[in-house]
């Protein structure tokens, strides 16, 4: 799922800077290629609840479980 999010951001800020659907694809794919960094989004227990999930804070991890916030951190 991070990788789709991810993917998405590069393809929407080269469209942004006027590369055009050609140019968001190459400019995905070198940045995958190099290993992008990955944002770790992190939720609070309230907001994993109201997106419909469960915060598993006594699971390993720490993450929410389901809804719109699923597999984020939870602190």
């Amino acid at each position: 799922m991070r990788i789709r999010r991810n993917l998405a951001a590069v393809v929407a800020t080269a469209a942004l800077a006027g590369l055009g659907l050609a140019g968001a694809a190459t400019a995905a794919t070198a940045a995958l290629a190099q290993g992008a960094p990955t944002t770790v989004t992190v939720v609070t227990p309230s907001e994993c609840r109201q997106g419909g999930g469960t915060p598993a804070i006594n699971d390993a991890g720490d993450y929410c479980n389901g809804g719109m916030y699923d597999g984020e951190k939870v602190d």
